[in-house]
């Protein structure tokens, strides 16, 4: 159905893919892994035609499918037969409201009023989204968002779907659900095509892994090979999140003081969409707060940090009560959506713009500990997904805040690199910082975090030490 002769591609200097030989069957389900930065992305594109329509670059080779060239086919009549959903979903939506956007594509392809009104009712059956309708879609989690997105191409009835880390932001129960979706798919005789660094949902839906290094596929295993490697040491995600246990043991300060929040509540237009009462967490710790998209957990960061003008909540800190511009002072967010706050012309500009007093020696050895040293010259804005995320988080620990928050830091990233992650945030712990970690990553939490914030519609319904058999019923299930 699709093969891949000889490609190669760079953007600038830097080769992004070299020789890339690849024969995909109908049906087939295909996993693309490797770190950020492989080249996964790249190759994506090149399958859904962004390559050469929107990317330019220096290329070779040949993309066919069912023996069309697709460097030789317009868009439109790409995205027939082509389905993609990007890892940032609001890269391709193109209305303000829910529904509308799942019938766009079929709107585009000019199909009939009464198929697609179907087809309507079908995605939201598969994809769980009758709370979801006729919503303002920038009013969404970004885990919403990403089910938007996957449902609306999936109702174009695509023969081929191209999914770039589509779990990224969704939550565990989501995650595992698009695993049946795909599952679905594959009923269907789709041909899925998916870049992704978490592996435990497709342990029981990818047919063929395909490992790519610097650019190059290195290797080639059908699942039941790839079920027997040691993930770790390729450099990814586990297959099987049974097997990771709690690392706080390691460095848990069983700490005497606390953070005492006190009438934790916000209503947004009218509507209570936050009712945490008054509650307390340990100081100088890593803190996970997790719970299903659209539970809350952004509202409580915005209301933590003081970024939400009608909250009238309080943190004690220190003995002081922290009002919402003492809290603006103390804190430093890392967003989920990183493009709203990468500012500068360079890496190492980015880092320096944190500091009250710039120190570069600093900011390079910040960049060295996430492996950015080699980007402090580049744009912020042309690095990957998760070379951003990392952008952001030196900037935070640039920053020297007493209180951080972090909104998904590891989405989008290698194992490798949330390693990295995880260990700045216990340099952070060191330094007497807190932080608290909105997060999906069961790995990251079992090996950094050291206590649970659990928030259901908006209330709190767990605080406690970090408990295996707690977070097991929660990400396992």
């Amino acid at each position: 159905m699709i093969n891949i002769n000889n490609v190669s591609f760079s953007y600038n200097d830097d080769i992004n893919l070299e020789n890339i030989n690849l024969n995909i069957k109908k049906g087939e389900v295909i996993l693309l892994c490797g770190e950020s930065g492989c080249g996964k992305t790249t190759l994506t594109r090149f399958l859904n035609g962004l390559i050469p329509n929107f990317f330019d670059g220096n290329r070779k080779g040949s993309v066919y499918m069912n023996g069309n060239l697709i460097d030789e086919m317009k868009i439109y009549e790409i995205s027939e037969y082509i389905g993609s959903v990007f890892q940032n979903p609001k890269t391709q939506f193109f209305n303000v409201d829910t529904t509308s956007e799942l019938v766009f594509g079929c709107e585009n392809l000019a199909i009939d009023k009464d198929e697609i009104e179907r087809r309507l009712e079908m995605v939201v059956n598969d994809f769980d989204l009758e709370h979801l309708l006729n919503k303002n879609i920038f009013e969404l989690s970004g885990g919403e968002k990403q089910k938007i997105a996957c449902a609306s191409v999936s109702a174009v009835f695509p023969d081929i779907l191209v999914l770039d880390e589509p779990s990224s932001n969704l939550d565990s129960q989501s995650t595992w659900y698009l695993g049946e979706i795909i599952k679905k798919w594959k009923s269907q005789g789709k041909t899925v095509i998916i870049a992704e660094h978490k592996l435990f949902f497709l342990e029981n839906v990818v047919d063929k892994v395909i490992f790519i290094k610097n650019g190059r596929i290195t290797n080639i295993w059908p699942i039941s090979e790839f079920k027997n490697i040691s993930h770790k040491d390729w450099g990814l995600r586990q297959l099987n999140l049974g097997n990771l246990t709690a690392k706080c043991g390691e460095y848990y300060s069983n700490a005497q003081e606390f953070l005492e929040f006190k009438n934790f509540k916000f209503k947004y237009k009218k509507i209570p969409v936050l009712d945490m009462g008054n509650f307390k967490v340990p100081k100088n710790e890593i803190i996970a707060i997790i719970g299903k998209n659209g539970a809350g957990k952004s509202t409580f960061a915005n209301c933590l940090c003081g970024l939400k003008r009608s909250f009238n909540g309080e943190l004690i800190f220190n003995n002081n009560s922290l009002k919402r511009k003492d809290r603006l002072k103390k804190s430093y967010m890392v967003m989920q959506d990183v493009n709203h706050q990468l500012f500068t012309e360079s890496v190492l500009d980015e880092v320096l713009l944190s500091m009250d007093e710039e120190d570069i020696d600093f900011a390079e050895s910040i960049l060295t500990n996430l492996n950015l040293i080699h980007l402090k010259d580049a744009h912020p804005m042309v690095l990957s997904g998760g070379e951003k995320q990392r952008v952001a988080i030196a900037s935070a620990i640039a920053s020297k805040k007493e209180i951080l928050i972090f909104d998904e830091p590891t989405s989008g990233l290698d194992l490798n690199n949330m390693m990295k992650v995880s260990e700045n945030l216990k340099y952070l712990q060191s330094l007497g910082m807190t932080s608290f970690i909105i997060t999906h990553d069961f790995e990251l939490i079992m090996e950094a975090c050291s206590h649970i914030i659990h928030l259901e519609d908006g209330k709190l319904i767990g605080n406690y030490k970090i408990n295996g058999e707690k977070l097991s019923e929660f990400f396992l299930n």
